[in-house]
């Protein structure tokens, strides 16, 4: 009873914020300086999501930059980590134990640290103010995790099935895409979801590497919205409800494979 009633509690506090900017966003902004403070709003008013299609606005501009990032940050997180995951899974080589270990720091290193380097790279290549600058840009922050959890999978599988690919005419690279990549598909689905997930929510590399309003991702859109139309906060909060809404979607319809993913990978590992 006890360990429920936590539960309940922590999904509370973490659920507030959310129940609190949806209930904003269907307020007036009149209602929102209101003393008391009411926590459902007195009258539905959908003026503030009315204001993200308008004319000399558009949200939708700002999710088809979202995609593009999104997706091209994805396909090089997963094209370069499940390769490397398997290497370091599958192979013996001197420094291996140091690679693993240094994917293990990247991930307690800030984003704030990368972002010089990263700009004068991007700037010597030509890349900067382009879509594929944010996307290697964030793709470097998924590849650590999805490295380390793909890895958990290819080192559970029986080494067997490498000398019976063998036996069956097949090379190195052959089982590797025809058996390894099958066998470890719910880690590879983990890695596909949160690989979008980073770039999704990144706001300093696309506020950083894009100085044109029109390429900006939904996180950067915002402050494009609050130059146009001042800090209105029921637009604001209609802001973050629809930003935030694909990722709450794939969340409630992908749970149990994310979940399964995760502790698959790490009971396995």
């Amino acid at each position: 009873m006890l360990y429920n009633l936590a539960a309940a509690l922590i999904c509370i506090v973490f659920l507030f914020p959310l129940y609190w900017m949806i209930i904003t966003s269907f307020k007036t902004e009149l209602e929102i300086f209101q003393t008391p403070i009411s926590f459902f709003p007195k009258s539905i008013n959908f003026n503030a999501y009315f204001e993200q299609v308008r004319e000399d606005y558009n949200i939708f501009r700002n999710f088809l930059n979202s995609i593009i990032i999104s997706g091209a940050a994805m396909v090089i997180a997963v094209a370069l980590s499940i390769p490397a995951a398997y290497a370091l899974a599958r192979f013996r080589f001197k420094g291996r134990k140091l690679v693993i270990l240094s994917f293990l720091i990247t991930q307690m290193l800030p984003t704030s640290l990368t972002l010089t380097p990263l700009f004068i790279i991007f700037k010597n290549m030509g890349l900067y103010n382009t879509y594929l600058a944010p996307a290697i840009a964030d793709a470097t922050i998924a590849i650590p995790f999805s490295v380390l959890i793909l890895r958990t999978y290819f080192v559970t599988i029986p080494r067997e099935l490498d000398e019976a690919a063998k036996v069956d005419g097949c090379n190195v690279f052959t089982a590797f895409v025809r058996i390894m990549i099958p066998i470890a598909i719910s880690g590879v689905v983990v890695s596909i979801i949160f690989s979008t997930l980073f770039a999704w929510a990144d706001l300093m590399y696309a506020f950083t590497f894009i100085n044109e309003q029109k390429m900006w991702p939904v996180t950067s859109g915002v402050f494009n919205f609050m130059q146009r139309y001042g800090t209105q906060w029921n637009n604001v909060m209609a802001f973050g409800v629809v930003s935030v809404l694909p990722i709450i979607l794939l969340f409630t319809f992908l749970q149990k494979y994310i979940i399964s993913g995760l502790t698959n990978g790490a009971i396995k590992g």
